[in-house]
């Protein structure tokens, strides 16, 4: 049985790049209709800190690690050119880390 993966990146972006950040970055946004483009996207949250102005994460679901390794793979021409073009919102970008469902036994 396959396991939900999560990729978990932190953002701090350029204060006047708020809302072109969060439109961008959530999930109706770019990077979440690159993502469809594989039945294995599960979906993506974009969440703000309430207490760090300019902090966000942003969760992005996948069936499995594979799935998303090979999308990033088969896509990588789209996936970098994105990510070249949303550069100049974010002033410091971090994978978080990369987390699996942990189901009961």
């Amino acid at each position: 049985m396959s396991q939900n993966y999560l990729a978990v990146w932190e953002f701090e972006i350029n204060p006047q790049s708020r809302g072109q950040f969060e439109e961008i970055y959530g999930p109706e946004g770019a990077w979440a209709r690159l993502f469809r483009q594989s039945q294995d996207y599960r979906g993506t949250q974009l969440l703000r800190d309430l207490t760090r102005p300019g902090r966000y994460l942003t969760l992005d679901c996948w069936s499995s690690r594979e799935a998303f390794q090979t999308f990033k793979q088969a896509h990588a021409g789209e996936y970098e050119t994105l990510d070249q073009q949303c550069e100049n919102l974010t002033e410091h970008e971090v994978m978080v880390g990369e987390f699996e469902e942990v189901s009961a036994k």
